[in-house]
């Protein structure tokens, strides 16, 4: 298991000029793709995060997302989230955005989508992620 405790940023300009750059969390806590989803709901519970970055930790390469929807789900199928492993619960191709779109548009795509949680990502590949609680303070002004 991979862990990074994610982080604030502490400054936020106004709502009218914010983009998803200067609210995103660049650390993230990541978890393995071949870990079992116990493990992922551990490190989202010990992070006090809602969803996790999958990796591969033997290439470094981003895998998709686990969120606690997809925790609940598999208990919810009655499979046992000791068994079941991340790679079979999380989100291969979730929607993501760039660090320059709106924070007014990133509500708008978390919206239509159902989404509480967007990747950001750049030429380079994943720059960090922003949930819900991100776009709803900046939004709303609120540091």
């Amino acid at each position: 298991m991979t862990s990074v405790t994610a982080q604030s940023p502490s400054v936020r300009p106004s709502p009218s000029t914010v983009t998803v750059a200067d609210v995103m969390r660049q650390s993230m806590t990541t978890v393995d793709q071949y870990d079992h989803v116990a493990a992922a709901a551990y490190l989202m519970k010990h992070a006090a995060t809602s969803a996790l970055m999958v990796v591969d930790t033997r290439s470094g390469r981003t895998m998709g997302i686990i969120t606690e929807r997809d925790v609940a789900e598999t208990v919810a199928d009655g499979k046992d989230v000791n068994e079941v492993r991340v790679h079979a619960a999380m989100t291969t191709r979730p929607a993501v955005i760039d660090a320059t779109t709106s924070v007014r548009d990133a509500a708008k795509i978390m919206t239509s989508g159902h989404f509480r949680h967007l990747p950001v990502v750049g030429p380079d590949g994943l720059l960090g992620v922003v949930d819900i609680n991100d776009v709803c303070q900046a939004l709303i002004g609120e540091e």
